[in-house]
């Protein structure tokens, strides 16, 4: 009886030995080796650019912003392309009309004792424009012995040009008014300017459109004024 009670005992020992040998480890996942799986998890954690490893140990991607830290860079949209080669060709056009004309324009000496003749080149893109620069041209001088009749305070509000005829509307401050001797002087500068130009038949002086008897109160201003 007692070597049948020692038999069970030893038993019973090498079944509950043999049960705490039998739990094996959690297996990788089919056709992973635990050592790759391993690789893969390092690996993971490396790149942190793009990934993380999470506590379980599982790889979990992470979203990243590539222009973080950094300044985006300028780009042109194509309205903007469009623009900036629609204002290219209105320049190529604007030059490609563009004319040059060498001109005489008149001034006083700065004892305004007599008028003085001087040659300028005006760039103008069409027939208006050319008068337009000429009595521009009037209005400064950088030639400390030719001084302007035509004030720059002198406004040109309108210029015309139709079948030989040139209308010009200014408007003129009182401080633009000269003595009998500068304005003789200015109507005869403006005079010699424009009927140099073979076209210009008449040439109307307007003040703020309409017709005055004097341009500064000293000489009568004939309407229109014509090529002698």
């Amino acid at each position: 009886m007692n070597k049948k009670y020692w038999m069970t005992g030893l038993l019973s020992l090498l079944l509950v030995f043999s049960a705490g040998c039998g739990q094996k480890p959690a297996a990788a996942p089919a056709g992973t080796s635990p050592d790759h799986a391993a690789g893969q998890v390092e690996t993971a954690t490396n790149e942190t650019d793009n990934t993380a490893v999470v506590d379980d140990g599982e790889v979990e991607d992470v979203v990243v912003n590539a222009n973080e830290g950094g300044e985006a860079l300028p780009q042109q949209t194509a309205g903007e392309n469009t623009a900036t080669t629609t204002e290219t060709k209105d320049v190529k056009a604007a030059n490609a009309d563009s004319k040059k004309a060498q001109i005489k324009l008149y001034y006083t000496d700065p004892e305004v004792m007599d008028l003085k003749e001087a040659n300028r080149e005006i760039a103008y893109s069409g027939e208006e424009d050319k008068f337009k620069k000429a009595f521009e041209e009037l209005q400064k001088s950088d030639d400390a012995q030719l001084n302007p009749l035509w004030s720059e305070k002198i406004r040109l509000n309108s210029i015309k040009f139709d079948n030989g005829a040139l209308t010009l509307d200014i408007t003129k401050p009182d401080e633009a008014n000269l003595g009998s001797g500068g304005e003789m002087f200015a109507i005869e500068a403006l005079q010699k300017t424009f009927f140099q130009f073979e076209e210009v038949k008449s040439l109307e002086l307007l003040v703020d459109g309409q017709q005055i008897e004097s341009l500064m109160g000293h000489v009568e201003l004939e309407h229109p004024m014509v090529r002698n």
